[in-house]
Formats: C-alpha cells, sequence, structure tokens
C-alpha cells in the first residue's frame, strides 16, 4: 500500500490516518534517514511535543548536517504516532544520511574546483547547470496550471485540504494522487531531480525486504513524487548497482527541538511551506475552523490593544464565506479570510495584518524532545545550566534585562557569554534603555534550531560550557592575527567568566603589546583592555595584570603618538581621529579607576598596595593632556587631528575657553589654506562630538567660524564645501535651526555675532555668567549623583557634573 503524501499537509496528514485505520498493516515503512530507527520509539514520550526535526551529523566534522523536520500536521508524524500506538513496527527507508551528509560533502568540494576553473570553462558549466535548472519542475505547480490556478498553495487547499475522504474509500485520494505523478513523470522524467534516481532505488530494495517479512500487509508513506517510482518494476541487481560505490561518512542522529519558523524555510523534507501555523489550526481543530481562526485572530489583536469586537469575527466570517463562494472554492482558504481580516478587523492596513502573519500565519511555536534523545556532553550540560538558571529556550524574539548584581542574572550573563564565545549565538547584547551603568546587560534571545549543530561543533573543546568555552578562548589568542583582537577576546574571557584562559590570553596580549610598534594597532586595542578592567570591577573578577598592562599600552600610545600624527592624507588623518577619540574615552576610564580605586579609596595617596597604583593611574589624565596639547599646537599634525586634540582639552577643563578661541583664530587666519582650515573645523566641531552645542552656547566660536567662512575665496569655496557640509549635517535639526537664526541675525546693534564679541551677549541672556543662580542646582545634582555623604567638595561635584 503505497500512501503518496505532500509534506507538512494536514490534508494528507489526515487521509493518511483514516487509511491506516482502514488497512491495519503490519509494517509502516516512511520515508527518512534508516539510521532514526532507534528514535521512532522518543515519539511516543509524554515530553516530545513538535515541531521537532530529525538531525544527523558528521561525527568528526558537526557542522556537516541534515535535518528532516516533522510538525503535528506532517503525514510521516502522524504515521509514526499511529505505529506506536498500534504496536506495529516502523522504520525509515530512505537513502542513509551517511551517504547523504558524503554527498553534500562532494557536491561542496565539486563547487570549490568550479571556482577555480578558467572562465571559459566556467561558463560552459553554468550553462549547462541552466538548462538542467530549467526542466526541474514542480509537482504542484504543474498540477495546479493544469487546473487554471495561478497558485499552487490554493490548488492544494481546494483539492486536497478542503476535501475529505469520500466515505468507505480511504484510498481514494492518494490513488488521484499516484495517477498524477505516474502522469507527471511520464512527462517530464525524473524533473531535474536526478539524485531520486538513488535515493528511490534504495528504497524499493527496503520495501521488498519489508513485503519478505510482512507480505502484502506493508505501508508506505512517501511523498507522493515518488510513489511511481516505487510501483516501477525493476530487478534487484539494477537496484543495487545503483546504489553500489556510492560514499559514506561516520554519522550521529537524534531528535531536536524545531519551530514553525523553520517549517515555512526550504529545507529537510521538500519545499518549505508559507503558513505553518495554518496548517496546524486546520489540523488540530475539530470542526468550524474559519470560525475559530478567526476568534484567534481576534484575540491576538485585542492583545496588542487593537479594537476588535465579536461583532467584527461575525462579520469576517461572513465576509470570508462570501469571498469563497465568489472564487468558487469549497471553502474558505488563508487567501479569503486573510482579506476578510484586512478588511474587517484591521481597516484595510497591511500593518496589524503582518503581526497576524507572523504570529499566527507563520508563528513562533517550539517544540520539545524528551532528555532521553542522544545528545554530546556539552549539550546536556547546556541543558542543566538553563534549567537552573530557569532560562528556557524559545523561538519568539525577546529581551532579556540583566543585573549583574543578583546571582542568578549574574549566571545568565556568563552562560550567554560563554555561548558566544563558542560561537553558539542564542543571545545578542543591545544597548540597555534607561541606564548606561556596567551592572547591567540587555540581551535579545533567540532559540534557532540551527543552534543545536553549533552545540554540536562545540562540543569538540569540552564536555561542559566552562571547559569548551575556555580551550576555545585560549586557542582563539594563540591563533589571534591582531593585537586587537587579544584585547577583544580579554575583554571576551572577563564577560564569560573564565579564569583559567584569561592568565593564557594576558601572556599572549603582554607579548603582542610588546613587539607591536604600529601606534594605530596599539589605539585599537586599548579600549577594550580598560572596558575589560570595568567590567571585571562589576563582576569582582581580578584585573592586577590586565591594569598593569592597559597602564603600559597607554603610554606607549602616548609616546608614539604625535609623530604618527604628521603628514597624513585625508584619509588616514580622519582615520587617526577616531584613534584620538578611542583612546581619550579610554584614558578617561582608566584615570577613573586610578583615582578612585576598587576598594572605594581616593586611590591617590602615593602610597604602596592600591593606593599607589591608582596614583600611577590617576597621573595618565594628565600625561595625556600633554600630548593633546602637542598634537593640537603642532602644524605639522592634520587639521582634523589638532582640532579634535583641541576640543578635547577644552571639554576636559584643560583648556580656556579663551585659549581654545585663540587655536581657531590662528587657524582660520587669511594665512592658512582654506582646506587646512576646514579640516580643523571638522576636528573641533564634527563627528557627532557635541560641536553644534558649543557653537550655540559660545557664539565667539561661532562669530570666528562666520568670518572665516565668508572670507574664504569663490576658487577656494568649492573645495571647502563638501567638508563643511559634512560637519553640519551631522548636528540635531533643531541645532542646525539655532545656528542658522544666529547667524541670520548677523551683526549689528545689541544682537548675534558682534553683540557676542562686545561681550554684550544675545538676546534674552546676560552678559556673564551668574554664579549665585548656577549653584543653586548643585544639591539637586548631589542627590541625583548619590554624592550626599562621600565628602567631596563643590568643585569636584562641578567637575563630576560635566
Amino acid at each position: 500500500m503505497l500512501l503518496g503524501v505532500r509534506h507538512h499537509g494536514p490534508g494528507s496528514a489526515r487521509a493518511v490516518r483514516a487509511a491506516l485505520d482502514a488497512a491495519r498493516p503490519r509494517t509502516v515503512l516512511l520515508e527518512g534517514p534508516p539510521e532514526a530507527d532507534a528514535l521512532i520509539a522518543l515519539a511516543a514520550e509524554e515530553d516530545m511535543r513538535p515541531p521537532v526535526a530529525l538531525l544527523a551529523h558528521v561525527v568528526d566534522e558537526p557542522g556537516r548536517s541534515a535535518f528532516w523536520p516533522l510538525a503535528e500536521f506532517s503525514p510521516e508524524w502522524v504515521a509514526i504516532r499511529w505505529a506506536l500506538e498500534h504496536g506495529v513496527p516502523a522504520r525509515f527507508i530512505d537513502l542513509p544520511a551517511t551517504h547523504t551528509l558524503a554527498r553534500g560533502r562532494e557536491e561542496e568540494e565539486a563547487e570549490e574546483e568550479q571556482a577555480d576553473k578558467g572562465e571559459n570553462e566556467k561558463e560552459g558549466d553554468e550553462k549547462e547547470e541552466d538548462e538542467k535548472e530549467a526542466v526541474r519542475i514542480d509537482p504542484l505547480g504543474v498540477l495546479a496550471e493544469t487546473a487554471g490556478y495561478d497558485d499552487p498553495e490554493r490548488w492544494w487547499e481546494d483539492v486536497v485540504e478542503h476535501r475529505g475522504t469520500r466515505a468507505g474509500d480511504a484510498f481514494a485520494p492518494f490513488e488521484a494522487l499516484g495517477e498524477a505523478m505516474a502522469a507527471l513523470r511520464e512527462v517530464y522524467g525524473t524533473g531535474g531531480h536526478d539524485r531520486d534516481l538513488v535515493r528511490e532505488a534504495h528504497m524499493r530494495l527496503q520495501v521488498r525486504a519489508a513485503q519478505r517479512e510482512y507480505a502484502d500487509d506493508v505501508a508506505v508513506v512517501c511523498g507522493a513524487w515518488h510513489v511511481p517510482a516505487l510501483r516501477q518494476r525493476t530487478t534487484v541487481a539494477a537496484d543495487r548497482a545503483l546504489l553500489k560505490g556510492l560514499p559514506k561518512v561516520k554519522a550521529d542522529m537524534t531528535w531536536v527541538p524545531w519551530t514553525h519558523r523553520r517549517l515555512s524555510r526550504f529545507s529537510g523534507y521538500g519545499a518549505g511551506i508559507d503558513s505553518p501555523g495554518w496548517y496546524g489550526h486546520l489540523f488540530s481543530v475539530p470542526d468550524r475552523p474559519i470560525e475559530r481562526w478567526m476568534t484567534k485572530v481576534a484575540g491576538l489583536l485585542r492583545d496588542e490593544d487593537h479594537p476588535v469586537s465579536s461583532a467584527h469575527v461575525i462579520e469576517a466570517v461572513r465576509l470570508a464565506d462570501t469571498l469563497a463562494a465568489m472564487r468558487g472554492r469549497p471553502l474558505p482558504g488563508l487567501t479569503e479570510t486573510t482579506d476578510a481580516v484586512r478588511a474587517v478587523m484591521c481597516e484595510g492596513s497591511d500593518v496589524p495584518l503582518s503581526l497576524v502573519h507572523d504570529r499566527l500565519v507563520v508563528g513562533d511555536v517550539l517544540g520539545e524532545v524528551p532528555e532521553a534523545a542522544p545528545a554530546v556532553p556539552l549539550q546536556r550540560d547546556l541543558a542543566r545550566i538553563q534549567r537552573k538558571l530557569r532560562l528556557k529556550p524559545e523561538a519568539s524574539e525577546r529581551e532579556l534585562e540583566l543585573d549583574l548584581r543578583k546571582e542568578t542574572d549574574g549566571g545568565r550573563s556568563r552562560l550567554l557569554h560563554r555561548l558566544r564565545l563558542l560561537g553558539v549565538a542564542w543571545g545578542e547584547p543591545v544597548a540597555s534603555r534607561g541606564s548606561t551603568g556596567t551592572f547591567r546587560e540587555t540581551w535579545r534571545l533567540r532559540w534557532e534550531p540551527e543552534l543545536a549543530v553549533r552545540v554540536a561543533e562545540a562540543g569538540v573543546w569540552g564536555t561542559t560550557v566552562l571547559a569548551a568555552a575556555t580551550a576555545k578562548a585560549e586557542s582563539d589568542a594563540v591563533g589571534a592575527s591582531s593585537l586587537a583582537d587579544v584585547t577583544g577576546l580579554a575583554e571576551r574571557c572577563l564577560l564569560a567568566e573564565l579564569p583559567d584562559a584569561l592568565p593564557v590570553v594576558m601572556r599572549i596580549l603582554a607579548d603582542r603589546a610588546a613587539l607591536d610598534a604600529d601606534v594605530g594597532h596599539l589605539a585599537q586595542a586599548l579600549p577594550a583592555l580598560v572596558r575589560a578592567l570595568r567590567y571585571g570591577d562589576v563582576r569582582g573578577t581580578g584585573t592586577r595584570a590586565l591594569a598593569e598592562v592597559a597602564a603600559g599600552l597607554a603610554e606607549r600610545v602616548f609616546v608614539g603618538l604625535p609623530p604618527a600624527c604628521a603628514a597624513l592624507d585625508a584619509e588616514a588623518a580622519e582615520e587617526m581621529r577616531g584613534h584620538v577619540d578611542a583612546v581619550h574615552g579610554a584614558v578617561g576610564l582608566l584615570a577613573e579607576d586610578g583615582e578612585h580605586g576598587k576598594d572605594g579609596t581616593d586611590g591617590a595617596d602615593g602610597g604602596d598596595g592600591e593606593g599607589g597604583k591608582g596614583s600611577s593611574r590617576a597621573g595618565i589624565r594628565g600625561r595625556w593632556h600633554t600630548v593633546l596639547g602637542t598634537l593640537g599646537g603642532r602644524d605639522t599634525v592634520a587639521g582634523v587631528v589638532r582640532g579634535r586634540a583641541v576640543r578635547l582639552l577644552l571639554d576636559d577643563g584643560a583648556l580656556e575657553q579663551e585659549e581654545a578661541a585663540r587655536f581657531m583664530g590662528l587657524v582660520l587666519s587669511p594665512g592658512t589654506a582654506p582646506g587646512d582650515a576646514a579640516a580643523w573645523i571638522e576636528g573641533f566641531v564634527g563627528g557627532g562630538s557635541g560641536g553644534g552645542m558649543l557653537l550655540v552656547h559660545d557664539e565667539r566660536l561661532l562669530a570666528l567660524v562666520d568670518s572665516w567662512l565668508t572670507g574664504v575665496p569663490a576658487d577656494a569655496f568649492t573645495d571647502v564645501l563638501p567638508l563643511l557640509r559634512r560637519t553640519f549635517s551631522a548636528y540635531e535639526p533643531g541645532v542646525r535651526r539655532t545656528l542658522g537664526e544666529l547667524v541670520r541675525r548677523g551683526p549689528g546693534p545689541g544682537g548675534g555675532l558682534a553683540a557676542t564679541a562686545a561681550g554684550t551677549g544675545a538676546p534674552g541672556f546676560a552678559s556673564g555668567l551668574d554664579t549665585e543662580r548656577a549653584d543653586a542646582v548643585l544639591p539637586v545634582l548631589r542627590l541625583l549623583l548619590g554624592l550626599d555623604d562621600d565628602g567631596r567638595t563643590e568643585n569636584d561635584l562641578v567637575e563630576v557634573s560635566r
């Protein structure tokens, strides 16, 4: 008995169940890899919940894998469950995975050889491949077109999903479908799928073996396309000849959770389906599928605060029935229900409709497999940790806020960081909302079925997540190609709390830092190193060695940066400006750690131990200011770097505003080439550094820029315009508008730039700072910053507020 089905078709699944109930076969044969026979019994476990998939992977190369997904409405799953419930043996008869995976490797190697061929050969092979693609057919597409349908999904719904089995004849649907496929294969042959010949030869051999054992009481559930080939009379010798010499690899197999979203892609059994959630609904509901579907949709939209009532449900059902009648369909399909939902519940908008499609038509259902399923030791350790931390994998994307001061959240953070080190991208760190503190983390989580393969691959590094992450970090450190890669790895080791890997990484980091003389490389490496120091502080990890390397790296940057900034072209100068910004941020964090120390002391007492080291690290800020002063005052340094150095000194309070104005005045004098002056301005007020607000609140600087710009010769203006446009286009619209108003007022009595230059202030502003009114905000700032009892002076508070 051959039961040809559409994989993942609820109508086929119902028909298979009816046919098996009617025929009561003594064995059931299924399209799938025979290595999975031992796993069939697990389908009866209480903890097994579809969608699930059979995963086969090469033992020595876990990344080379293949999936055979099954949903609740898959005919193969229904057949497995029927066999288990009735005590009937079931087995898979498709080509073994050991050959399938080996053939995949050969095809990849052939593609690599193809890439190495000459252009003429390549073009010839591509033409031949195009010809092969041209004859490949979609059986459902051909049948739908023959029946006058332009959509194969609609044809399948009308012919199969909406037509029940005829009373007393459970085999009629399979007979009709088999005849249709036989006609197609008579015209198209294999339809371009040549590998099916080998698969079908293996299936015929397995069917013959079952018939020798069980006579004719054998049911075969397979794709309808294969039915004519399985009916074909061939000799055993001919079938064995097709299988002779097939490549083999050693493969393992297990069950893994799958998702409805993954069923909608092209993988595993046949082609993916567009609407697994809809098909699951059709298969599971006992009656009135349209009414129940509309109720689901209404519930989802109400949960998302859309005003949908029971009247909308009634009207949507009526409209779907009317559309089906007008289109000549036996029952409303997904097209009719979607049109009705759009018109009635979504008021013609596709925005809420996209939510319905994502959550219901496709869906985020994630299956489960029992603990008894085979798994690599790393997977078992990961499952144990997930249960301990109450961090269950979910198919839907969600954000997870972690407070690292809590034990459970700290454990979750360590797990996610360790998995990222192992290449298991379950979570992705994102910016935290409402807090920039280092004790908070935000992760975006989504579990994809392919992560099971990544876990199997990572199993080569160890049997536990901690051991595997440690071994992987050490290996990555040895093979790192740049100093920045090693410092980034040190940061990740601290985030993942890998104390055994950190000494190895630090030794390699120290060696690389000592040998690397490129200032750009050192500047790229320093920020990650300093961030690692702060992360270590938050997690209570010892970072003494890291701090020493960071301080030494900073000193080498200080020495090498001024010579490296001389005689640069525009592109190199812009890159160096980025390095200066990165080093400035890192120095600020490094100096802050040195000033306050890990134990909460000031760190500036100059004594031994942590206090002495804090004093040394606090002095880094002063030495960095000296370097910035050198960069800002050298004419040989690129203009964009000089401008940025002056701006950073001004922001840190190490340069008075009058002195900054003097620097700008010198640069914008007629003796400076317009291009160099424009580059200086870009460095000083460009790059998203808040330069626009600086010009708004210090109109003396704005007046200097305005005077210089109006004096640029016409022949040089077109050269500086692109740079200036880039500078000012980075400002917020409100800042640009305010600057425009200030410039529009222009020179004149009591207003604008002339008033500022004369020291009388802009309209609505006093001529100077009212310190008494400014001091009134200090108590509020002290309360907000939590500085009431730390003994700091008001000058310290002003510095913190800056």
